[in-house]
Order: C-alpha cells, then structure tokens, then sequence
C-alpha cells in the first residue's frame, strides 16, 4: 500500500492540469494511464490529429477555389504525406508532454497501468510489474470515453476514427469511396476531409437529420455549406456490413426501403462512450446516461472522488476537460467547501468540417426552453472583406443577447474562420459582457472577427 494525497484514473486533459497543479501546492500526486503517455484520446486519435488532417484537407481546397485566378494548378493529393504530417505533429507533441512530465518534478508520477477501486480511495493498479495498491485522500476520475460500436453485423469490415488518426495509422492510402455510418461531428468532419481530397463519400445518419445533439438551424446552416457532393442519407437505419470483393457493401432501411451502397472503405463513427473503472459501480455514484453525474463543483456526491472530461459526459470535449480538471484541483486544495465551479453554459464547440461552424452558450431554442426571451444580432459574410478575399462569403455570425439586460448568453458563427471566432464570442459570454461593450470594440480589419461588433451596433 502507498499513499499519496491524490491520484487521478487517466492522464488526459481532465487529468493532468489538475495533477501539475496540485503538485505545485506540494500534493503528491500519481496519474495512471494504460497508453502510459500524458495525454488523452484527443492526441492519440482525436482532436489533434484530425485536425492535423483537416488543414491538409483546407489547403486542398483552397487552392481548388483560388488556383485558377492565382495560375495554380492543384495536384492530386498524396495521402500518405498528409499522414506523415500527421504523425509528425502527434510525435512532437508527445516529447513536449514527457518534458514537461520531467519538469513536474518528484511530486508528480505517472504510472502505466488499468486501474480497479476498490473502493472510493482505494486504486489497485495492474501493471507490467505486478499489481500495487494506493490510498488516496483524493481520487480524479479522468478516464475518458471510447468509441461505441453499434450492435451491427459486419463491424469488424469497418473503420473507426482510430484507424485514421492514431499514430502510424491503418489506412495510409486514400480511398476513392467511402462510406461513412454517422452524421455526428466526427462522421460529418471526416467525411468533409475526404471528399475534399477528391474521395466520393456517403454519409448514412440513423436520426432524421445530421448533428443531431446541435442546435437545428445552427446545423441546417452549416450543412448547406458543404460539399454538395457528399451524398447524406438521413434516417438510415444500417442492417448489416458485408464484405465484397476488395470492397465493401452497406446495406441500410430508409424512406420505408431497403438501400445499399458499395464503397472502398466503410468508416464506422457512431459515437463515443465514457469509460468506467472497474469497481465504480459498486460505489453510491450515479450513472447517468452519458456518463458520471457530477455538480458545477466536479464533486461527484462521493466525498473525495470528482469525475472530469468524458467520462462524465456534460460536454465531451478536451478544452472542457482541462477547465474541469482545474476545478477539481482548486476545490481539493480549498478544503472543505467549493472555491472554483465549471460554467456549462460558456464551452465553445467547433464543427471542423470544410467550411466550419462553431457554436458557444445559449441558442434561441435553449434560451426558450429555459424561458429566457432573446434578441438577436446577425452579420453575414458576405459583407465581409476577409471573406470577399478568400472567396467564402456564404455563412455568417449570429449573437443572442438577453432582452432587457442585452447581456450576451450565446451564438454562433458559419463558414469563414468559425473555429477562431468562437473563441471571443465564447469569452464575452462567459464574461457576461453586453451588446454595447462588444459594439464598443474595435476588433480588426480586415479580419471576420469585426463582424462580432458590427452585429452588436446593428442593434442601436
């Protein structure tokens, strides 16, 4: 048995900023992590790489767009160059980790290994070493989520996200069709990179529209912006995955008929699950639907044990996690009551198709539901120098300002730069800045962010 002052179950972004953290104010602190990496699913098959892929994925189309006024010839895609990249960016990022895990100090350790509780200050690690226990004053769950796999014959045929993005990847050369199961985000931004490359690509959405947990006319939007050669079927149940020659067939109910169609590859992206440790489910947790049920404070009802990122489910996504994580460690070192809470209301989440679609707060339809009346400021692109440059001037900017106070609770941007913009319209609602503050500004020209105040100012 070791004891320690706090042990965290992974060692991903709702993980190790709680963990330097607390190792900092003198904690001794051990992550344990199966990959025995720092880092989560994001770089190892998520986020990062896939974002890695889709700036490829841009340039290509880019220079599609502008080639022939600029005299640019575009060449076909080498795809095993876009994975080396790829790679490459995931590798740097791996070393920065270990250095900064050697920086911490003797106060932080990481341990490769699966984690079981015993009970809920109790973890008995399994690892290449045998089996060693250790009691913690405080436990982080921060074990992440992983891919979900539909009960549907012929899974196996499939890819998943891992098969694309991990580190030295399995499919290294680009198919010339692809069929993708699920509209979600994940299934939606693969299949904009693809067809992008010059891959022909299927979406099949079981629900009878894509992103089908966003907002509906944020998502109506953004999807008009696409690819219009995506073929997207919604409402497709998939029966079954068969292998066919050196491809595959998908064969699926829609519109009241059975369908098929046939593909290079088939790419299996119907979502993500969190991961429990094993013995979590004897403790007085409680396990919602989508993960951990936890409070703005990360406390979990369970003295001592707080549940970040994924695993928890309230907005699965890395950025998220490291603020939870920081929650965490804050209300561990403050004692006996709560000193730091996570606001839900204020993640900015991004879509990364091409073009993309960013999204942060509260819509109309949330803001209704909660009762909360609205007015609106809108900007649209094509009004926009920048987008008049680059070509993009479909989409636009829409703010939610609370009426009476104009505070502003939410809003979104499609198309032009939506993933960069996000960022200011995501910190002044958390800021609980109003619409004559964000007109005050005087964000840059030429640059899609000056849109921001000049949706503001058309409201006096």
């Amino acid at each position: 048995m070791e004891n320690v002052d706090v042990l965290t179950i992974g060692a991903g972004g709702g993980a190790y900023p709680a963990a330097f953290r607390l190792a900092r104010a003198g904690r001794r602190v051990v992550m344990v992590d199966p990959k025995g990496v720092m880092s989560g699913n994001c770089l190892a098959e998520g986020c990062v790489p896939s974002k890695a892929v889709r700036e490829m994925a841009a340039l290509r189309r880019q220079a599609a767009r502008l080639g022939a006024a600029a005299g640019v010839a575009v060449a076909a895609p080498d795809y095993g160059a876009v994975v080396a990249h790829k790679d490459h960016v995931q590798r740097a990022r791996y070393g920065q980790h270990a250095e900064e895990l050697e920086r911490a100090g003797a106060r932080l350790r990481l341990v490769r290994g699966v984690a079981r509780l015993r009970d809920a200050h109790t973890v008995v690690v399994e690892s290449a070493r045998g089996e060693v226990t250790f009691r913690a004053a405080d436990v982080i769950l921060a074990s992440g989520g992983e891919i979900a796999t539909p009960s549907v014959p012929g899974t196996e045929f499939a890819l998943s996200s891992r098969d694309l993005y991990a580190l030295d990847p399995n499919l290294r050369d680009l198919p010339a069709t692809l069929v993708v199961i699920g509209g979600g985000y994940i299934g939606l931004e693969t299949a904009s990179f693809f067809q992008a490359f010059g891959c022909r690509v299927t979406i099949l959405e079981m629900r009878e529209r894509l992103l089908p947990g966003m907002d509906a006319t944020f998502t109506a939007e953004l999807v008009a912006l696409l690819d219009p050669g995506i073929e997207c079927v919604t409402g497709a149940r998939v029966l079954r995955i068969e292998e066919r020659g050196s491809g595959y067939g998908v064969v699926f109910e829609a519109g009241g008929a059975q369908q098929e169609r046939s593909a290079d590859r088939v790419l299996l992206a119907a979502g993500r699950r969190p991961v429990y440790p094993e013995g979590l489910a004897d403790l007085d947790v409680r396990l919602g639907p989508a993960g951990v049920e936890v409070d703005a404070a990360m406390r979990t009802g369970v003295p001592g044990l707080w549940a970040c990122g994924d695993v928890n489910g309230r907005v699965p996504l890395f950025h998220a996690a490291v603020r939870q994580s920081l929650v965490a460690a804050h209300n561990i070192l403050g004692g006996e009551g709560p000193l730091d809470y996570f606001d839900f209301d204020a993640v900015p989440m991004a879509v990364f198709t091409l073009p993309g679609g960013a999204v942060v707060g509260l819509t109309r339809d949330a803001a209704a539901a909660r009762g909360i009346e609205t007015i609106e400021a809108s900007y649209s692109f094509a009004e926009d120098s920048r987008a008049q440059i680059l070509g993009e001037t479909a989409g636009g900017i829409r703010l939610f300002f609370e009426a009476g106070s104009l505070r502003l609770i939410g809003g979104w941007v499609v198309g032009l730069d939506a993933e960069h913009l996000i960022g200011e319209i995501g910190l002044a609602v958390a800021g609980r800045r109003s619409a004559y503050e964000l007109a005050a500004f005087p964000d840059q020209h030429p640059m899609a962010a000056e849109g921001i105040c000049k949706a503001a100012r058309g409201l006096f």
